[in-house]
């Protein structure tokens, strides 16, 4: 029996994110410049919006590019935000041919126009798209997010056209830049660390988390459906008892 054959297709998890790590670490021991392992970990970002969308996720979330990444090398954060865009702008033919819809969410005042105005027009391309949603952290931290996202209510709330009482869990994540998208039901990292490194704080308050230690230019089709495997034979409680889960089943 295959991998795919033994995913339960009635329980997909609807939105993944994924912690791309790795890409540096392989290319120093393959003997290759940074460069490179970024160049391979494109070919894997296509594998795995492939099987992703086969295999009904809804939502595929993929740090790309964090706020503290702008700290690098100027040379490499040149080198990645060229890659990026020409990545996507390569891709996008393929993206529509398989109904992926492109999107994007970070702090994008700190990105050079040229590359926010290449990919506004990959997302444009690709609005009309009814499958999966491939979703760029580009940019993004949770820290950022989260302050800006207190900012916005702050703003509502002296403009009057918010109650500070009304103010509850659902109020802040209308204002998170994932408001239009579910929480993450599984959070992947490749490459070995376990940390979460300013990802989704928010949204992964329930997500489960899945570490490997293979390195993102290595990750293959397979290894994404082990990790879906993984993901589906867990519990997911909630805060609930099992007994209480049993209970809600019989009752539907």
């Amino acid at each position: 029996m295959s991998l795919i054959d033994k995913i339960d297709k009635s329980r997909i998890p609807a939105h993944v994110a994924i912690i791309m790590d790795g890409n540096g670490r392989w290319a120093k021991e393959h003997g290759f410049e940074r460069s490179t392992g970024h160049e391979n970990g494109v070919t894997t970002v296509r594998r795995i919006t492939e099987i992703a969308s086969e295999i009904g996720v809804q939502y595929l979330t993929l740090y790309t590019f964090s706020t503290e990444n702008w700290n690098r090398p100027q040379a490499e954060v040149d080198a990645l935000m060229s890659l990026v865009v020409y990545s996507i702008e390569q891709q996008t033919p393929d993206l529509i041919k398989n109904n992926v819809r492109l999107t994007m969410i970070g702090d994008s005042a700190r990105m050079p126009q040229f590359v926010l105005d290449r990919l506004n027009r990959c997302i444009a391309d690709t609005s009309h798209c009814t499958g999966l949603v491939l979703c760029l952290a580009l940019s993004y931290s949770s820290r950022w997010e989260i302050v800006e996202a207190c900012r916005q209510i702050a703003q509502e709330v002296k403009e009057g056209s918010l109650d500070t009482n009304s103010i509850d869990d659902e109020t802040f994540a209308r204002h998170l830049a994932t408001a239009d998208m579910p929480d993450p039901d599984l959070l992947i990292r490749t490459a070995g660390d376990l940390r979460i490194s300013n990802y989704m704080l928010w949204q992964i308050a329930y997500s489960e988390l899945y570490f490997t230690p293979v390195y993102w230019p290595d990750f293959t089709k397979e290894h994404f459906l082990e990790a879906i495997i993984d993901f589906q034979s867990r519990e997911r409680r909630f805060g609930k008892t099992s007994e209480q889960l049993t209970n809600d089943k019989e009752q539907q």
